[in-house]
């Protein structure tokens, strides 16, 4: 296979990250990268930001940000190559099994660390019953968050900083009312002389399918679900549209392997706080609305291939590329821990798709369509193909409305769409909150392979206080073993 990432590469930060953004390109350029490969382009989110975007010489759009900004840069330009890691509902699961000391630090740390703008801050803990109506747990978690101090950054004192704006929309609303069934364990209080600067608030009563719930809202909040046994909990971490980041805290290891069966996030921890990634260690990104474009993860093995263009090295029959494909999955996509740590197993794991939709568009050949089905098959995924004419490979014959209507109808991990289809019909899958994939099939298994796989990231922690226990061993040969 013969792959290529080079050209230009321009960094245009958010109007409020402007310094430290110029910050990180003064030392790319300190450490030798060229300033003329390399870009710093400050500027208001306006017409001039539309332009970097849209303009044809960029090849593609590296964001970390909303969904909402993914989807104002694809109106502007339908078939950009948009790498985005975007949104989150992160929610960390505490059962009657947990050490509930270190569950306590650790949702005051991923909850308010950053003033819980990270965007893999728990803004929901989902607590076994048992626990939640327990007042010394409820206690614990008001006195932990208690005792951060808000104040500036420069303040050696500051356990919590100020917003980088105003809290306005979702996160306004919740750090200001309360829903039906919602009462405050901890208020949060507005500094009157820094209206960016707030105290932690924890509230109880979040109700499923309630508005906290399921919106996300980066600040320094936290909400508290009552939830009658694991499954349940499981139930409510995965209804968000989101999947960016997910946590447990249960010290059995029954349920921690049910629970790393079942939920649906792109970064797992399991008996930690759920924030600060580390490159290769926890390569980051996320599930269902939490990810835009191929789904490389970002300081993972394969996010920089994901950035190149691929050439067509297979010239065999199609069964024989799908059987390549799976022994790429078995192998190249095998389960790894590269950090290789004693005290917290750091594992990569690649999870099959198992039910995805194929657009066969304009401009796209029978062999490239035959080779993805292969492919597809090859890893037990169901594919079913779509196509607006008849071709081999076709299980139906559509046009792009019904087409629309089919990948909006759910259950699809992946709508893959090959060859081209019209703007608005791409747009129009794109809003019924499906993760789609454009890129086309590369006739090498290796990389093609990557198309029919999530990445997984899991972290667990090993040790009780120091003391490795070997506790987790059998769901750590679990998670090495392949789908």
């Amino acid at each position: 296979r013969l792959g290529r990432v080079d050209g230009h590469h321009g960094q245009q930060p958010a109007p409020e990250t402007v310094a430290i953004a110029h910050a990180i390109a003064e030392a790319c350029w300190d450490a030798g990268v060229p300033r003329s490969a390399l870009h710093f382009l400050p500027c208001a989110d306006d017409d001039a930001g539309r332009r970097l975007v849209t303009h044809p010489d960029v090849d593609a759009v590296v964001l970390t940000g909303s969904w909402d900004t993914a989807r104002m840069f694809l109106g502007w330009r339908p078939g950009l190559h948009l790498h985005a890691e975007t949104s989150g509902k992160n929610a960390i699961v505490v059962t009657a099994a947990a050490d509930l000391d270190r569950a306590v630090a650790d949702l005051v740390h991923s909850a308010f660390g950053h003033a819980g703008q990270k965007c893999s801050a728990a803004s929901l803990a989902i607590v076994e019953a048992s626990v939640y109506d327990d007042e010394r747990f409820r206690r614990q978690l008001a006195d932990a968050a208690a005792t951060l101090r808000p104040g500036p950054a420069w303040d050696p004192a500051t356990t919590i900083g100020p917003l980088i704006r105003p809290a306005e929309g979702p996160l306004a609303d919740a750090l200001t009312r309360l829903e039906p069934g919602e009462h405050w364990l901890l208020a949060p209080r507005q500094d009157p002389r820094n209206p960016q600067l707030w105290s932690p608030g924890i509230k109880l009563g979040v109700a499923p399918g309630s508005p906290f719930h399921l919106t996300e809202c980066f600040g320094p909040v936290l909400g508290v679900m009552r939830a009658a046994d694991l499954d349940e909990a499981i139930a409510w971490q995965d209804q968000p549209a989101y999947g960016l980041t997910a946590g447990l805290h249960s010290l059995d290891p029954a349920e921690i392997s049910r629970w790393l069966e079942r939920v649906q996030a792109g970064n797992l921890y399991v008996n930690r706080h759920i924030t600060g990634a580390i490159v290769r260690r926890q390569p980051f990104g996320g599930w269902k609305r939490s990810v835009v474009g191929p789904g490389a993860k970002a300081g993972g093995p394969h996010y920089v291939a994901s950035l190149g263009t691929w050439r067509d090295t297979w010239d065999g029959p199609a069964d024989a590329f799908g059987d390549a494909v799976a022994r790429a999955r078995r192998t190249t996509l095998a389960p790894a821990d590269p950090s290789g740590l004693a005290a917290e197993a750091n594992v990569l794991r690649h999870r099959p798709l198992h039910c995805v939709l194929v657009r066969a568009g304009e401009g796209v050949d029978d062999r490239a369509v035959a080779l993805a089905l292969a492919a597809g098959r090859a890893v037990g995924a169901d594919v079913t193909v779509s196509s607006p004419r008849p071709r081999p490979g076709a299980h139906m014959v559509e046009a792009d409305d019904a087409f629309v209507v089919r990948a909006g109808a759910g259950g699809w991990d992946k709508v893959r769409i090959l060859g081209a289809v019209a703007d608005a019909t791409l747009l129009d899958v794109y809003d019924r909150g499906v993760w789609v994939d454009t890129s086309p099939v590369v006739a090498d298994p290796e990389v093609e392979a990557l198309r029919w796989v999530r990445e997984q990231a899991v972290s667990l922690t090993l040790h009780r206080h120091g003391n490795l226990t070997g506790r987790y061993d059998r769901v750590v040969r679990a998670l090495h073993r392949a789908d």
